[in-house]
């Protein structure tokens, strides 16, 4: 190959390697969401996130149905108050708390969120939940 065409593809290949730096990444979606919810949630609130898991019999307390959040929120999706339950609810102290707390390692990885109207750097995967969950709403 003569140097003017390995050149030209050279440029083209550095080309191609600036714009992937400098493109968005990918925002998390409700299959992201719906992956995560099956490892960490399914267990207690089902399969059908309606609070019917296999280990409903072993809890003090009965899951949530998460697909009535909506209706019982007026019709809108609460999805500040689900992440602040999901993530580490402040209005109850960590023993109170029946589900386990996610944070540590996620808070490496954000992605920004819009909250009343406030983008908020989010944990991606827990971005992905809320959408997931929001999808699934009756």
């Amino acid at each position: 190959m003569n140097t003017s065409i390995q050149t030209i593809l050279s440029l083209g290949l550095v080309a191609l390697g600036l714009g992937a730096c400098t493109e968005e990444p990918s925002m998390p979606d409700r299959v992201d969401g719906a992956a995560f919810f099956a490892s960490n949630c399914a267990a207690c609130h089902g399969v059908n996130a309606q609070g019917n898991g296999p280990l409903v019999a072993d809890l003090q307390a009965a899951p949530s149905n998460l697909t009535t959040l909506s209706r019982r929120n007026g019709g809108t999706f609460p999805k500040a108050r689900a992440l602040s339950y999901i993530y580490g609810d402040p209005e109850q102290a960590h023993l109170a708390r029946v589900m386990p707390q996610f944070g540590g390692a996620m808070a490496e990885d954000l992605v920004p969120v819009e909250f009343d109207g406030v983008m908020t750097p989010t944990p991606c995967v827990l971005a992905a939940l809320l959408a997931y969950l929001e999808a699934i709403q009756e």
